[in-house]
């Protein structure tokens, strides 16, 4: 089990650092170990959380694990997982986008629809089914390159490589399949 840092955003996923949330909590809500539904649960939690902030227009950005999830003031929200730089649109202009997620004992299945890099301070999405490449100039750039860098600090590479599993990649989009943890 890994320490959690005073600082280190909080693994309840409330955006907040962890002195600021969880840590006076008693004991046991701390060490609750998380069982596989319990991830996805977290998981499909933190994106209809966001989708909500994105329904309101509000500009939001925090981190679970290895995923990173923002809105910004338009209405748009993306979902970005760092070891492979995949990423998904969860809300466009206010709306939720229904984004099935499974999951299955240690594995969680998303299907993915772009890659990501940060290119000139600026969010870039390569499409998996085109050529498109859509520039975010509202995306919260600075804070997605800061989380990057923690996290990439935070987490072991080879843990980081075994967040996503060995396989082909179909044609079309990417059911990109990961083990969250």
């Amino acid at each position: 089990m890994m320490k959690i840092g005073r600082n280190d955003p909080c693994p309840c996923g409330s955006g907040k650092k962890y002195k600021h949330c969880c840590l006076n909590r008693p004991v046991p809500a701390r060490q609750q170990a998380r069982e596989p539904a319990t991830i996805l649960t977290l998981l499909q939690g933190e994106i209809a959380r966001l989708q909500q902030k994105a329904a309101r227009h509000e500009a939001a950005f925090w981190e679970v694990g290895v995923f990173l999830l923002f809105s910004t003031a338009e209405g748009d929200a993306w979902f970005l997982e760092i070891t492979e730089s995949d990423a998904v649109q969860v809300a466009c202009g206010g709306q939720a986008i229904e984004l099935p997620i499974e999951g299955q004992d240690a594995t969680i299945a998303i299907n993915w629809s772009h890659t990501f890099k940060l290119a000139q301070r600026q969010l870039q999405l390569s499409s998996y089914t085109s050529d498109e490449v859509l520039t975010l100039p509202l995306a919260p750039s600075q804070q997605i390159s800061a989380a990057i860098r923690r996290i990439k600090k935070r987490y072991d590479q080879a843990l980081l490589n075994q967040v996503h599993m060995a396989g082909e990649q179909p044609a079309g989009p990417a059911p990109a399949s990961g083990k969250a943890g």
